[in-house]
């Protein structure tokens, strides 16, 4: 099972790098995607080594991704190990980065679960990143194995969303500044007063209509012309 995950995440990897086509890039990414979320690979993660290894990346840029922090805790350790040229910014921030930088093509994010129509639940925040992807003309693709897709789920309007505790968002947690990590050094800081309350959704849908591809093992799903959602049951039947 290990391995099958690990072939899978590679295929999806060459996958989503030839989608993007030729040339050297940036891209962008959201929460946590690599080998630590995987069996060791990863999925929109994968899509990055695999661009990495063909020579054809300019830098991967990745969100913090609050209120976890996936990103700046998780993805930063993974590109920081593996040398890959990276940079770390606000999830508030990305259109502005968008605006100010055309050589960022595309958006690339994982994915929870997948309706048979292309809605897409992920990492709270992805849905606001494919608005804005779709505002500045950049590719919004979702990376993920062929098992997220829930043909039986019709469209996102079915997904349950996990909400979280208030403490997610009114503190932080990490490591003392200066400390090595070896220490254990972990505090929680009080950012919010105790009796803030907060509306703490664990996931968001991204609509199909915003979504250029759906990049899995088995192929990459593209939308027929003029349609606004997908026909993924159909397109799986035909592989």
């Amino acid at each position: 099972m290990l391995a099958d995950d690990i072939a899978d995440n590679q295929v999806i990897g060459r996958h989503g790098a030839a989608f993007l086509g030729e040339g050297k890039t940036k891209v962008l990414t959201h929460c946590n995607t690599g080998a630590l979320a995987t069996a060791g690979y990863g999925t929109a993660l994968g899509i990055v080594r695999s661009m990495w290894e063909q020579g054809r990346l300019e830098q991967m840029v990745f969100t913090e991704t609050r209120p976890y922090n996936q990103g700046s805790r998780l993805t930063s350790y993974e590109l920081l190990t593996e040398q890959i040229p990276c940079r770390l910014i606000c999830d508030s921030a990305v259109s502005a980065l968008l605006q100010a930088d055309p050589q960022v093509s595309a958006i690339i994010v994982g994915a929870d679960r997948v309706a048979a129509n292309g809605d897409t639940a992920n990492k709270i925040g992805t849905y606001q990143l494919a608005i804005s992807a779709r505002f500045h003309n950049r590719k919004f693709i979702v990376a993920a194995p062929s098992t997220s897709i829930d043909l039986q789920m019709k469209s996102g309007k079915e997904i349950v969303i996990e909400e979280r505790a208030d403490r997610e968002i009114t503190s932080v947690k990490g490591v003392t500044y200066g400390s090595l990590l070896d220490e254990r050094a972990v505090e929680v800081v009080q950012v919010a007063p105790l009796e803030t309350k907060t509306w703490n959704p664990s996931f968001d849908v991204t609509p199909a209509c915003l979504i250029s591809a759906i990049v899995t093992e088995r192929g990459v799903f593209v939308k027929r012309p003029g349609a606004e959602a997908f026909d993924l049951a159909n397109d799986l039947k035909k592989l």
